[in-house]
């Protein structure tokens, strides 16, 4: 199979788009256009490596990046070098997907909630300058053509609704020059004619696309068009999540419950406010920059990892704080991600890594 299909299935399950700036996702090592098969693991270890030549998958698929930060050499002095150095020599393609399946609202937050069975599901922290907005000007006639080929490329959807727009008459005035070809009138000509606005928003990585289908389907010589940047929160995309239980539990039986279903070697928490958790917050990894938006949300528990010390104190005996691994809180989402290839790509190799790459051990 092509590498560019693969490639384009990973990008639509979690748009490129969606991930942090620091972060490095997308394709790290390839050469090859061919691949005979994936292999999907939670970190691209040198162990993860071994296995893919074993298994001959010329693919791996990672939630973590192996390359979190620019290196000048390559010698093989440490994990992440010794990994890329394996990968490099035997052909294999390395693909991290983290943050933009983080950001996405079916992704591992969402997947963190299904697995506690959390209801009600909604973004923690909504994704900002996300959102733009065209504006154009088109003949009545051009109008339904041209606001369903912005709808086919994209634009206007919000939240659970598709094929958002709004709709104004008014006059449109125009004299074309010497150069000029007007649809409408003449060269030299004053023209006052009735026009169809037209507004839309869209997702920002889809501008180029997006303004390829306004002038390909835009009757004028010279489109009218206004891009702005707007200030909405984008709903649907952005870290962590806050969801509700049926029926809430008290703070042990929580942390309890949350071992169990996140099969926890331990969990480390603030002190128990003895209060009954139905609302919770969570987001996979670290997570603390998120501990005052768990708060304002009015959660009962807050359920993250890599917790230091005084972080602890943040939660302001407002409510239950809870480190649950790293590891833990995102270890269902390689599963996710086999599942979603194998339903895209029938009869390939597509396999889920049997490496335990979790770094803490629990004595």
């Amino acid at each position: 199979m092509q590498l560019s299909s693969i490639l384009h299935h990973l990008e639509s399950l979690a748009p490129l788009a969606y991930a942090e700036d620091f972060d490095n996702v997308g394709l790290l090592t390839s050469h090859q256009n061919e691949i005979t098969g994936i292999i999907v693991a939670h970190d691209a270890l040198e162990e993860v490596i071994d296995e893919a030549i074993e298994k001959k998958c010329n693919l791996v698929v990672c939630f973590h990046p192996i390359l979190f930060s620019g290196i000048k050499k390559i010698t093989g002095k440490n994990y992440v070098e010794k990994a890329i150095i394996k990968a490099i020599k035997n052909d294999i393609a390395i693909y991290a997907i983290h943050t933009a399946l983080d950001n996405h609202q079916k992704g591992v937050n969402k997947i963190f909630c299904d697995t506690l069975g959390l209801k009600n599901t909604k973004i923690l922290i909504p994704k900002e300058q996300f959102i733009y907005k065209l504006i154009t000007y088109t003949q009545p006639d051009n109008a339904d053509k041209l606001r369903n080929a912005l709808f086919e490329a994209g634009a206007g959807n919000i939240g659970n609704y598709e094929n958002c727009s709004f709709n104004s008459k008014g006059i449109g005035t125009y004299m074309g020059n010497e150069n000029s070809n007007p649809e409408f009138g003449n060269r030299f000509e004053f023209i006052e004619t009735e026009e169809i606005k037209i507004e839309v928003i869209f997702e920002k990585h889809l501008q180029s696309k997006i303004l390829s289908t306004l002038f390909k389907n835009h009757v004028y010589e010279e489109v009218a068009y206004e891009i702005y940047n707007i200030q909405n929160q984008h709903q649907n995309i952005g870290l962590g999540m806050v969801g509700e239980f049926e029926k809430a539990m008290n703070e042990r039986d929580f942390l309890e419950f949350v071992k169990d279903k996140m099969q926890c070697g331990g969990i480390r928490h603030s002190t128990f406010l003895g209060k009954q958790i139905k609302k919770v917050a969570v987001l996979g990894g670290s997570g603390s920059f998120a501990i005052k938006n768990a708060i304002k949300v009015q959660a009962d528990a807050f359920l993250t990892a890599d917790l230091k010390y005084h972080q602890f104190y943040e939660a302001e005996n407002k409510l239950l704080l809870a480190d649950i691994g790293h590891f833990e809180s995102e270890r269902f989402t390689k599963n996710y991600i086999v599942d979603y290839l194998k339903e895209k790509i029938t009869n390939f190799a597509i396999i889920l890594s049997e490496v335990n790459t979790n770094p803490v051990k629990y004595f």
